[in-house]
């Protein structure tokens, strides 16, 4: 990265204080050049086309458009640093697979670690960000899901899923040969699933039934999904029935 060429940035936020306070810590990053300002989703648009930023610091939560609304008008896909002051935010950035997300109040430490980020993927193609997006808002099943891996966001086909298990808040996505840690909790992934493909077996488990070798019963009379790689998954009594209808 060149002295000569910084990385131009754009904040959208409509809380002065907050957007000021955001403008006043990029200015001691050096490789960092703020070109415009917005205190609404509108505005956000206006200047991000205009201006063609490398990066959009973007609340959202703002007047005349979020920042969801901002991001499916934009024409320019610039790299996305989510900012937001409500934690359950951090769900719609990771889908998207923004850079990062800020949570309100940060403070430089923090900003620097989305800035190094942001300079890490600055090498990626940048209409990921708009591929991801569009994954999320378009009708029907999703076909892909934006994990994070180190300081990387991936891309796994949602038909190479395994299976998915709950886990707090957040879930584990299994493929054959990898565990990720998503977070979004299990039910508002199965509701983007499909359902002729996945299938919930549990309170806290669904499968791919393309991984599924044989459901079993148990000794104990419980039944459960074994899969091609060998694992058991239980099949609670709560849906040991809509199990047993796939077979009809």
């Amino acid at each position: 990265m060149s002295a000569h060429a910084p990385v131009t940035a754009c904040v959208a936020d409509d809380e002065r204080i907050a957007r000021d306070g955001l403008v006043r810590l990029l200015g001691a990053t050096p490789w960092i050049r703020v070109v415009g300002e917005a205190a609404s989703g509108a505005a956000a648009v206006e200047l991000v086309d205009r201006l063609r930023p490398d990066v959009l610091f973007l609340d959202i939560e703002m007047p005349d458009g979020s920042g969801l609304d901002v991001l499916r008008q934009l024409t320019h896909r610039p790299f996305v640093v989510f900012t937001t002051a409500f934690g359950q935010h951090a769900v719609t950035a990771f889908e998207l697979g923004a850079v990062d997300y800020l949570l309100k109040p940060f403070g430089a430490e923090r900003l620097a670690t989305a800035l190094e980020r942001v300079r890490a993927g600055l090498g990626e193609p940048v209409d990921r960000v708009a591929d991801r997006l569009h994954d999320v808002m378009r009708q029907g099943p999703m076909t892909r899901l934006f994990v994070r891996s180190g300081a990387a966001v991936l891309p796994v086909m949602v038909d190479q899923l395994v299976r998915i298990e709950a886990w707090g808040d957040y879930v584990n996505a299994y493929t054959s040969t990898s565990r990720y840690v998503v977070h979004v909790a299990l039910q508002r992934l199965v509701d983007r699933l499909d359902a002729a493909t996945f299938v919930r077996v549990h309170r806290a488990h669904v499968v791919n039934l393309a991984f599924v070798r044989a459901f079993r019963t148990q000794s104990g009379g419980g039944m459960a999904a074994e899969m091609t790689d060998g694992t058991l998954v239980p099949v609670s009594r709560a849906y040991a029935r809509q199990v047993r209808a796939l077979g009809r």
